[in-house]
């Protein structure tokens, strides 16, 4: 995570560096319009969590955090509108059909069971502010909403749908027949996600209702996307 941080970081002075080394007054003609484009993502995943028991009126608390890294691929689509001469305003959205698993197992079977979580069908809305660095090349801004569907297995509650903010940086270069090369890294902060104990597994099944799961996912990436403006 602390990698992504940093790479986020090194592409975001190259970027102003290139704005402030730039003419401002290149044409946005080649970026303007409708597009399509296929993604490929490596995303790093923090999770920061902490679990709470009640039993017996004794609240114990158990913190800790986990992070996994993966490659995943989506597609997205826009449609950057023309301001001014060589500002642009792209309005676009994203999709990713795969989804993920995070298990907890023990051997304990007295009072405990194995959850499954699952998180799948990840969306994004987004505006994302242009400027045209010359005719051929532009960066930008994306500030978005990103949507995903969880699920649960297990003697727990389900949590909500995970809901959250990115914010991203990137650039994109268009050829003249309409393919263009975007690279972007950015950050996804979500909601606070909570499940609960529901007591119902049955012996060696069951968690207490007492018990309570408080996590706090973050996602960093990078991305590369090809596709066509039309």
């Amino acid at each position: 995570m602390k990698k992504l941080r940093t790479i986020l970081c090194a592409v975001s002075a190259l970027i102003l560096t290139s704005m402030t080394t730039s003419p401002l007054m290149a044409d946005n003609s080649n970026f303007a319009g409708p597009w399509f484009g296929l993604q490929l993502t490596t995303v790093g995943v923090e999770l920061d969590g902490k679990v709470t028991s009640a039993e017996d009126d004794v609240g114990e608390t158990t913190a800790g955090s986990a992070g996994r890294v993966a490659i995943i691929g989506g597609v997205e689509l826009g449609y950057a509108i023309p301001i001014g001469e060589a500002m642009l305003l792209d309005l676009g959205a994203g999709y990713v059909a795969g989804g993920a698993k995070l298990s907890s197992k023990t051997t304990d079977t007295e009072a405990t069971a194995d959850v499954i979580f699952e998180v799948d069908d990840v969306y994004n809305i987004y505006v994302a502010p242009s400027l045209a660095l010359s005719d051929t090349s532009s960066a930008y801004f994306k500030l978005g909403y990103t949507h995903a569907t969880v699920s649960v297995t297990g003697d727990v509650t389900k949590p909500d749908d995970m809901e959250g903010t990115t914010y991203a940086i990137g650039t994109r270069t268009v050829l003249e027949s309409g393919i263009f090369i975007k690279s972007e890294a950015g950050i996804t902060e979500f909601d606070a996600l909570r499940a609960t104990g529901l007591n119902l597994g049955g012996t060696g099944q069951n968690i207490s209702t007492s018990t309570t799961v408080d996590a706090n996912p973050t996602i960093a990436y990078g991305s590369i996307s090809i596709g066509m403006r039309f």
